[in-house]
């Protein structure tokens, strides 16, 4: 038996590549131990995000040109089938936004960690040089994550968080949050921007919105209008719908102008055009996802005539993490969770995140009730 944990653990493992038959739920996965700095944690809660359902499909292929639906792809390889175009090792354990309780350590680890809750930093760092993205990870991916009763990760990716927030509430910053903080960052924005952010109501669209106002930008939501009264709670300044027909015409209605200074997308797809059509010269565009679609028409004159500025954004830096843990405990962003589904309905979870008829972050938990 581990110190503070069975032997055996309840788990969703995902097999291989492929549709949500691949996700399998086991009663008597082995439990991580922790060696060296490493911690065990007893998960609570872990929340859903887009890299599941692309890495589960291989959508990351370059094989594939159409949007994430969440099904098998033919088109997909298995060689370059992850966030950093490389394979990844099954069985796995998926899972990256964890909130737990840490339970025991490594010989090396503090252990005044045991008994803190804590969320789990999910890029993973080469300690000896952190910056280098290219020796970087992602927790579920890389490693094993938060699917399951109990994860292990190095003592350097744990922060304790004091908030009076449940563990599930906890479980929707990490992944969506973070991105959101990162793409931001990577845009320069700051008070007065006016910040254009389709697909409002995912949980990097919302978090988007929250963390653009806390900066005193003008957060600009698109999303469909049967979403628009929790699109609001997150708080938007002005919500278009999803697709307008004319978007320019929309902007002037609400903001008194054809044109936006950033733009922060997850969506890409065929409405690509539009949105880089109302960029103000010295606009500055970032990109952190392709739901509907990583193949768009560009035309290159509008990039360079107008000045603009691409970036994109996956890698998040140092610190910024332990930025999103003081924003929680001073309570300066809040949680939009949408549901809650125990870990043995993990399937019937993701197929309800991949039908994207919520707002906010879904979430697993470890009670068998849900």
């Amino acid at each position: 038996m581990t110190a503070g944990a069975p032997e055996t653990m309840r788990a969703v493992v995902l097999k291989g590549h492929g549709g949500l038959e691949q996700l399998q739920f086991h009663e008597d996965w082995p439990t991580p131990v922790p060696t060296g700095g490493d911690v065990l944690i007893r998960v609570h809660a872990c929340g859903l995000n887009n890299t599941d359902v692309n890495t589960r499909t291989a959508w990351y292929s370059k094989g594939v040109s159409g949007g994430t639906t969440g099904g098998a792809l033919d088109s997909a390889g298995d060689d370059d089938a992850t966030w950093g175009g490389a394979p990844i090792t099954f069985p796995r354990i998926q899972g990256a936004d964890v909130c737990g309780t840490v339970v025991s350590v490594g010989e090396k680890a503090d252990r005044k960690l045991i008994g803190r809750r804590v969320l789990i930093e999910t890029w993973l760092r080469d300690w000896n040089d952190p910056l280098n993205l290219e020796k970087c990870g992602y927790f579920g991916s890389e490693c094993d994550g938060g699917f399951a009763e109990y994860t292990k990760i190095d003592q350097r990716h744990v922060h304790p968080v004091d908030s009076g927030l449940s563990d599930a509430e906890l479980a929707t910053f990490a992944t969506s949050y973070v991105t959101a903080e990162n793409m931001l960052n990577r845009a320069n924005v700051s008070a007065g921007d006016t910040v254009l952010i389709p697909g409002a109501s995912g949980g990097v669209g919302s978090a988007l919105i929250q963390l653009a106002r806390r900066r005193n930008a003008t957060a600009i939501a698109m999303a469909s209008e049967s979403k628009w009264e929790q699109v609001r709670s997150a708080g938007a300044d002005v919500i278009l719908p999803r697709a307008p027909a004319d978007l320019k015409t929309a902007l002037k209605n609400h903001i008194g102008s054809e044109t936006v200074s950033v733009i922060a997308d997850v969506v890409g797809g065929s409405n690509w055009p539009d949105l880089i059509d109302v960029l103000a010269r010295g606009g500055r565009y970032t990109c952190a996802g392709a739901i509907a679609g990583p193949m768009v028409k560009m035309d290159l004159r509008t990039f360079y005539l107008r000045d603009l500025t691409f970036t994109g954004a996956t890698i998040v830096p140092p610190g910024v993490f332990a930025d999103l843990v003081g924003y929680i405990e001073r309570g300066e962003i809040k949680p939009l969770l949408a549901a809650t589904w125990p870990l043995q309905e993990l399937r019937a979870a993701q197929q309800a995140f991949i039908d994207k008829k919520h707002t906010g972050n879904i979430v697993v938990t470890m009670d068998p009730s849900g």
